[in-house]
């Protein structure tokens, strides 16, 4: 189980620092982010996490602040599969 929940961890940390790289790119680029093919290439990658994210917020989230509240929810996810992980070390005597 300690295994299961270090995996599921690893992946919300990767999909974050998508989500973290394609906010940068946006920046970077000056308003020019959908000429961009990296930031297209972001947008491609984190598109599995995003569209699930449209489903569970209401309409007048603006499609725009998706990727953020999505980054918001990775984080707050991310901390409960640590607080997990810790516990889950400490019953099998590992701290």
């Amino acid at each position: 189980m300690l295994t299961a929940v270090t995996f599921a961890k690893a992946l919300v940390e990767f999909a974050g620092l998508l989500l973290a790289g394609q906010g940068l790119v946006f920046l970077l680029s000056f308003g020019r982010h959908e000429g961009n093919p990296i930031y297209r290439f972001f947008r491609f990658l984190t598109g599995p996490v995003v569209r699930p994210v449209r489903v569970i917020t209401p309409r007048f989230v603006v499609d725009q602040h998706l990727p953020a509240v999505a980054f918001f929810l990775l984080f707050w996810l991310w901390i409960a599969l640590k607080f997990w992980q810790v516990v889950l070390a400490h019953e099998a005597g590992l701290l």
